[in-house]
């Protein structure tokens, strides 16, 4: 076999995520790689974490995106004591936001 096929199953999905070009091919991406309730659970930690980031607190948050206190117990985790990602994000959609003037 080829080494092209020697990498781990997860550095393969890392790597094509970071192939990724603009949202088209990322939503054709995650359409393709998850369900439809994988892929709207996935939306709706974001959604979370973005509502959490702005401060709102569990009640506000549950009746806008009707996630569990458990999803977003465990998204407040993450960004309270996790790996950083959904704070990197974060700040670069916020970013993003200011450079465009859409805040």
């Amino acid at each position: 076999m080829s080494k092209f096929y020697e990498k781990t199953s997860s550095d393969w999905l890392y790597r094509a995520i970071l192939e990724l070009k603009n949202m088209e091919e990322c939503r054709q991406f995650l359409d393709d790689l998850c369900t439809v309730s994988e892929r709207k659970a996935l939306e709706q930690r974001m959604q979370v974490a973005m509502l959490l980031d702005q401060g709102l607190i569990y009640s506000e948050i549950l009746e806008r995106t009707g996630a569990s206190s458990a999803t977003i117990s465990r998204v407040n985790r993450c960004l309270q004591y996790g790996a950083n990602g959904y704070r990197t994000i974060i700040q670069r959609l916020k970013e993003q936001e200011k450079e465009t003037g859409n805040e």
